[in-house]
């Protein structure tokens, strides 16, 4: 397993984080999404996390940005991005972890996510109907999961709010 080095996002990142948000996706959707969050009120600095091999390269990505949960404030999860020669090596969940560890340090309470229902749940994401939580626009059930970074505050039920940036 590598060691990948995560840390927040610098603006000398913003074309790396660009480039890999174009290699990962096969339109240029997300990383147009990213750059349009950078300059919603829902951008938090130090929650857009990259990923870098041993010689700083980067190859990973991982965004939160405030949302809402009804009038609960939250955390959307994503996108999250790896170079496809670099993807299934670890450096996703890294970034993820990282991402993640550095909303709990924050004092952020919920995260959400809408993705592969095989993937987010090695983080602790699980199905957010479960929680009666939901989004305005029809997606699979399992696709949309929920984590309670603080057991001590359960997840509420509610609509997510995303940022407009979402267009959701």
């Amino acid at each position: 397993m590598r060691n990948w080095i995560t840390r927040a996002e610098t603006s000398a990142d913003i074309p790396a984080v660009h480039d890999i948000d174009l290699a990962a996706f096969e339109t240029g959707l997300e990383a147009a999404l990213v750059d349009a969050l950078r300059a919603d009120s829902s951008w938090i600095e130090g929650l857009s996390l990259v990923c870098a091999d041993d010689t700083g390269h980067l190859v990973g990505h991982a965004l939160l940005t405030r949302c809402h949960i009804g009038d609960v404030p939250a955390l959307a999860l994503g996108p999250v991005a790896v170079r496809p020669g670099q993807q299934r090596s670890g450096a996703g969940s890294a970034v993820v972890r990282a991402a993640l560890a550095a909303a709990r340090d924050r004092g952020e309470r919920y995260v959400v996510v809408l993705g592969h229902p095989a993937y987010y749940p090695r983080f602790g994401f699980t199905r957010a109907s479960a929680h009666g939580i939901r989004l305005t626009i029809e997606v699979p059930d399992e696709a949309l999961m929920a984590l309670a970074l603080d057991a001590g505050h359960p997840l509420p039920g509610g609509t997510v709010h995303y940022a407009a940036p979402f267009g959701i």
